[in-house]
């Protein structure tokens, strides 16, 4: 949190204006210096929670707020009236006992692959499902806060699924004008940060992503840039070469989208210090809140 001079002030009426000006000094550097700027290093300390404990929003939302914490952003007002945002809450708590439906293979355009994953999980057993739709829950609210119409391609509200494929038509029939499937990754210890996932060029088959690789580009780069600023972690360290952006063309959900689309990688859930913010509600919001700040420059030009 930046050093805010304005409540020294009131206890220190008394003092000279060249010590207000020397406060007021400090203030301005603690925000150029980025004050505990990396949550990454520095968690805040939660305990893991139950997924029934830790999936209440706070009323409303959290307010969007600038680097180091202050509020007033453009994208925190700018309204998205008109606007519509398809979100993927990555894989469904009910995969676990479909392993059957799940495991058929659906066409997405390069090859065939599995209809659907159970996703990964912490050590101590917060399933990825938990946590994408959580954090889904409050990119909605975000959102539809500021005007936006939020379709979800699943709410747990149905045994299994969708599909991959089906996931990509939801935003496709929709005419998202983006659409943001939220994951976290299962990579190994020591493998922290988060990563958004890019469509590649692909034209093979059902799949063309020739229109939307651009736009899905300039997407990804605006929730990297605002989620690393509202979670004050940093870009994997395992991919994507310190940027945060991975391109890849093994995925149908991106491969079978005729709208921008991206995947965001929240974070590791196999590392313990990642874990320790991932199963933490208030970190949660941080991350839906980065991800809602950068779609809404993105829809914002």
């Amino acid at each position: 949190m930046p050093y805010d001079h304005r409540k020294t002030t009131r206890r220190t009426r008394t003092r000279t204006r060249g010590l207000a000006l020397a406060l007021a000094a400090t203030g301005c550097c603690a925000v150029l210096a980025g004050c505990g700027a990396s949550q990454a290093s520095q968690p805040d300390g939660k305990a893991a929670e139950s997924p029934e404990a830790s999936s209440s929003v706070p009323s409303g939302g959290a307010p969007a707020e600038a680097p180091g914490g202050a509020p007033g952003t453009r994208e925190a007002t700018a309204s998205l009236a008109g606007r519509t945002v398809a979100l993927d809450p990555g894989h469904n708590p009910g995969n676990f006992r479909h392993s059957q439906e799940i495991n058929k293979k659906v066409n997405i355009g390069t090859n065939r692959k599995e209809c659907d994953t159970t996703g990964t999980s912490t050590n101590a057993g917060y399933t990825e499902a938990s946590f994408t739709l959580d954090v889904t829950h409050r990119l909605r609210d975000l959102l539809t806060a500021r005007g936006a119409k939020v379709v979800l391609t699943h709410d747990a509200d149905r045994p299994w699924g969708p599909c991959i494929d089906e996931r990509a038509q939801i935003g496709n029939a929709a005419r998202a004008d983006a659409v943001v499937s939220v994951h976290a990754d299962g990579s190994a210890v020591g493998n922290r940060g988060f990563h958004v996932i890019l469509p590649a060029p692909v034209r093979e088959g059902s799949a063309d992503t020739t229109k939307i690789v651009g736009p899905s580009r300039e997407l990804g780069e605006r929730i990297a840039d605002r989620f690393a600023r509202a979670t004050g972690t940093a870009p994997a360290n395992y991919l994507g070469s310190g940027t945060g952006l991975d391109v890849r063309d093994d995925l149908g959900g991106l491969n079978l989208s005729t709208v921008p689309k991206v995947f965001v990688e929240c974070g590791n859930m196999r590392d313990p210090k990642d874990a320790q913010l991932l199963t933490s509600a208030t970190w949660r919001q941080k991350a839906a809140q980065g991800i809602a700040d950068g779609i809404a420059t993105y829809l914002g030009g």
